[in-house]
């Protein structure tokens, strides 16, 4: 089991595909499974390494609570286990704002894609994602925070499978709370002009755990920041339209890999 440390936390991580690394780092609280759509797509023509945060999974879970420099610190901890000098990041709220202040401080960062994620932590309202692993009830609830109705209507198979991989794979209450920790405090508006990656805003349109106004007013104050809104989507678009969003993340990355050329 391949994994990196930070001081005396073990963190999980894997890792697939060759080329120019793509690191995804999850959503407060969710295990690895979070990116398993975009990882399929991605494993092949780039290297795709998928961690557990602190926390979560096959991680340790150190008392907290955490703040985002340790978790940075995590995410550098990581990339250098797996000699990576240069990686493009992907996050997801909580994981998205780990993202945006490793891009402000670490020269391995070379593009962002920052799904459901905004400039201060007062636009981020995740508790409404949490459950309890060993509830598959709550676990199943507390999806209605995360997709669109739409999506649960159609697809109640792939949601049974989400009930499964976060019983085995999620934080519990301890670990959530010190995840969450780290957005207490944050701001990144008044130094997002520090962040010149090229960096895309995704945003689900019917994102109830931060609103997608957040999403443009994050994009807006980026140097080199695109909004793009995934329509009919909820906080966890990239899997509600893991097909649209793939194509999408797949041209951005192949692009700035052939700038870079």
């Amino acid at each position: 089991m391949p994994t990196a440390t930070n001081g005396s936390t073990s963190l999980y991580y894997d890792r697939e595909g060759e080329g120019v690394p793509v690191v995804f780092v999850p959503e407060a609280g969710l295990g690895g499974w979070l990116w398993g759509w975009q990882h399929a797509a991605l494993a092949g023509p780039f290297e795709a390494i998928v961690w557990d945060l602190r926390g979560t999974g096959r991680s340790d879970a150190p008392p907290g609570p955490y703040d985002l420099e340790t978790l940075v610190g995590d995410l550098e901890a990581v990339l250098a286990d797996c000699g990576v000098r240069n990686a493009h990041l992907v996050g997801c709220g909580l994981g998205g704002a780990v993202a945006l202040q490793a891009a402000r401080t670490s020269s391995r960062v070379a593009t962002l894609t920052l799904f459901g994620t905004a400039a201060q932590s007062g636009e981020f309202d995740l508790e409404p994602l949490f459950a309890p692993p060993d509830d598959p009830d709550t676990l199943r609830e507390s999806l209605e925070a995360a997709f669109s109705d739409s999506f649960r209507e159609r697809q109640p198979e792939v949601l049974e499978g989400i009930v499964d991989w976060r019983a085995d794979g999620d934080a519990d209450r301890e670990g959530w709370d010190a995840q969450v920790a780290a957005l207490e405090g944050f701001d990144a508006s008044e130094w997002l002009v520090e962040v010149t990656q090229p960096t895309r805003v995704v945003h689900g349109t019917g994102d109830a755990l931060v609103v997608p106004e957040a999403g443009r007013a994050l994009a807006r104050g980026l140097p080199r920041g695109e909004f793009v809104p995934v329509e009919d989507a909820g906080h966890l678009c990239f899997i509600e339209q893991s097909r649209a969003v793939n194509d999408r993340l797949l041209g951005f990355l192949e692009a700035q890999t052939d700038e870079d050329r």
